[in-house]
């Protein structure tokens, strides 16, 4: 058993591997502001704080976790902060990074941790690139990086970040837009599945001054995952492809999540982790996969909408002009 730090714990991926790491025995401690919608599993110690307070948060690292996970690092100024904290008073800090800083187009239609970390097109990629560069040349800390790419818990996988306005779009009968042709191959994991091979790497000596990335064997086209959010909330979906140049020009911040990551397939081999981690298999079903954030989408529809009146009338601008070419 091990004595295990989540900075952060409560989001996304993060809670689904406290929840494994207290199954799996270890004592879990979970730092953050406090500000949660999802309760711990019993057993949990809470540590209430903020990263942006330097001098309280150094003393975390004089309580000596076997393993620190850092979900919250973002930028290099974290970075440096972290590793002044934990080097030399963790036996193991695992860095979770993200698979969209592999080069963009890939050179290999499959990713392994062979492929170079090169993303020019999106700056939350390149932050996560610095990071772990600098993670890499730090000296008397033995680190991990773990590179999720598109885990799924809560948010819907949207193509820009939409979010619910899609369902809302889809229930309402309205178009909604996908980049390319739609048969684009995406992978989603589901956080519970990332969850079990995540939390294997703890004290593995031959996870140290390594990378991962952790994700399903499946992928799915993109037509394919809107069919299924439009299915699971009991309507169909009316799709309408634009090119990823034509989009990019509508909206330039989207380069980043377009150019950057979605628009190029995203086909993973797992054999480093599994090497490493042990074998470990995924949801395949992709109704299962979304069974989840469908469930807490339809909560959310439930309560009133913010205002993304600014959002749907771009999407219903560029799907109208994207259907009337060639008429």
């Amino acid at each position: 058993m091990a004595s295990v730090l989540f900075i952060g714990g409560t989001g996304q991926i993060s809670l689904p591997c406290v929840e494994r790491a207290v199954a799996a025995g270890h004592a879990v401690s979970v730092f953050n502001r406090g500000r949660r919608e999802a309760a711990l599993p019993a057993g949990v110690t809470g540590i209430v704080g903020d990263m942006a307070d330097a001098e309280a948060y150094r003393k975390l690292g004089d309580r000596r976790f076997d393993v620190v996970c850092q979900f919250m690092v973002f930028t290099p100024e974290q970075m440096a902060q972290d590793i002044a904290t934990f080097s030399g008073k963790t036996g193991q800090y695992v860095f979770i990074s993200s698979a969209s800083v592999y080069e963009k187009p890939a050179r290999h239609y499959v990713i392994t941790e062979r492929t170079p970390t090169v993303n020019p097109y999106w700056p939350y990629s390149q932050a996560k690139i610095a990071c772990e560069s600098m993670l890499k040349a730090a000296t008397n800390l033995d680190w991990t990086i773990v590179r999720p790419s598109h885990t799924v818990r809560t948010g819907l996988p949207t193509m820009v970040g939409e979010g619910d306005v899609i369902p809302r779009r889809m229930l309402a009968g309205k178009p909604v837009i996908v980049a390319g042709d739609g048969t684009t191959p995406w992978t989603l994991t589901r956080s519970e599945d990332f969850a079990v091979p995540f939390v294997n790497l703890f004290g593995k000596s031959a996870a140290l001054g390594e990378d991962f990335h952790i994700t399903s064997d499946r992928a799915y086209t993109w037509d394919a995952i809107y069919g299924a959010i439009a299915r699971g909330v009991g309507t169909s979906a009316r799709i309408v492809h634009v090119p990823t140049d034509t989009l990019v020009r509508y909206k330039p911040d989207w380069i980043g999540p377009l150019i950057g990551d979605k628009s190029w397939a995203a086909l993973f081999d797992n054999a480093k982790v599994k090497r490493v981690a042990g074998d470990f298999t995924c949801s395949e079903d992709l109704d299962e996969v979304l069974a989840e954030p469908i469930r807490l989408l339809k909560l959310r529809l439930s309560q009133p909408s913010a205002d993304t009146s600014e959002l749907d009338g771009l999407i219903d601008r560029i799907a109208s002009e994207q259907s009337a070419l060639g008429r």
